[in-house]
């Protein structure tokens, strides 16, 4: 695919979006002189990538020229050959991210998320999991320089959790981190394995882009709010006031629990912002009305035999089937590296949107 021609297109659109953005009217109108300033924003750093990338092709075929012409195993052929090494990568790098380019932007990127994780198939095992895929996400968000905040987790007995709810804030969170929703499944010799047999188990995954107060309309009279006692292991005072809030939604029987903050305010602010993102998910899937029908079609029952993701732990492996991508970095990824995971989940959903435009 010749990127040349979207090369010239990014720079001549980020003259124009600056040109825009120079005039005395550009902010007359708040939410234009916002979608300007993205665009901008977005359209520099493409016109960066876009330098980058064609210098990094020049010097390619510079230095497979130098390693065609001068004697095999010269010095300055070995210097050629490591060079052609590094600025292959930097062009497969650059390419990509020219071509997610090109493809129009989901608005919902640029959004937090919300994250939640359920223990499936799988009883105390599958919770253990659950513990472990919450801390590689909160490790993999402070490597991006994320916010990671548990909003809410119903701890299990042997320290492994049944259900948390996680709020994710940063720069592009949710376009990295949509495609980990899913089954996630676990093969491994559990802790409570007394005979050393290996057990699957699976854990579910749901993302959600945070939603914002005008792409839903929730009336007060729809809302059930009760206060109770927050409960799980707390300093002094988290247990012992009425600061965890519950809000049931009437029409689309979604239910919310927030007990993170000994403040019962707060905890009902961040319940109603996980109450929205799961309406917007439900409204965006045209499942109004219906999130757990919504919930399904993301991450199905939970049933050993549906996956999305394997983690093998005699093995060392990770497989993303949706893409057959294998990887022998599991203790890595575990441990927050999911670059190598999710860059081919994006290039993949990348490449189909190029191949329904027919680029």
């Amino acid at each position: 695919m010749d990127l040349r021609p979207f090369i010239i297109r990014f720079r001549e659109r980020f003259a124009e979006v600056e040109a825009q953005l120079s005039a005395p009217d550009a902010f007359a109108v708040a939410q234009r002189g916002q979608e300007l300033t993205r665009e901008h924003s977005r359209l520099k750093d493409l016109v960066a990538q876009g330098d980058a990338y064609e210098k990094a092709v020049i010097e390619l075929a510079e230095n497979r020229g130098l390693v065609a012409s001068e004697p095999t195993g010269s010095e300055l052929a070995v210097m050629a050959a490591e060079e052609i090494v590094r600025l292959g990568a930097a062009e497969t790098r650059l390419a990509m991210r020219l071509r997610e380019g090109i493809v129009p932007p989901d608005p919902s990127d640029s959004r937090n998320c919300i994250l939640e994780l359920r223990g499936a198939a799988g009883g105390a095992e599958s919770a253990l999991f659950a513990a472990d895929l919450l801390r590689m996400y909160q490790r993999y968000a402070e490597t991006q320089g994320w916010k990671f905040e548990v909003l809410d987790a119903s701890a299990s007995d042997l320290g492994g959790y049944k259900d948390a709810t996680v709020s994710v804030t940063g720069q592009d969170v949710y376009k990295r981190l949509r495609y980990e929703s899913g089954v996630h499944r676990v093969q491994r010799v559990p802790a409570t394995e007394a005979q050393g047999r290996i057990h699957t188990s699976t854990v579910t995954v749901a993302v959600m882009p945070e939603a914002q107060e005008v792409d839903v309309v929730i009336k007060p009279e729809d809302l059930e709010i009760n206060v109770c006692r927050a409960g799980g292991h707390g300093g002094q005072g988290v247990n012992t006031t009425d600061s965890a809030v519950r809000i049931f939604h009437k029409p689309t029987g979604t239910e919310v629990r927030c007990q993170d903050e000994r403040s019962q305010i707060k905890n009902k602010a961040k319940a109603m912002m996980v109450l929205r993102s799961r309406l917007l998910d439900a409204k965006v899937a045209e499942e109004h009305a219906k999130y757990a029908a919504e919930r399904k079609s993301q991450v199905g029952t939970g049933e050993r035999s549906e996956k999305s993701r394997t983690y093998n732990f005699p093995q060392n492996r990770v497989s993303d089937h949706r893409i057959d991508l294998t990887l022998y970095n599991l203790s890595a990824v575990i441990d927050g590296d999911l670059d190598p995971v999710i860059d081919p989940l994006m290039a993949g959903a990348t490449q189909r949107k190029l191949d329904e435009l027919k680029l």
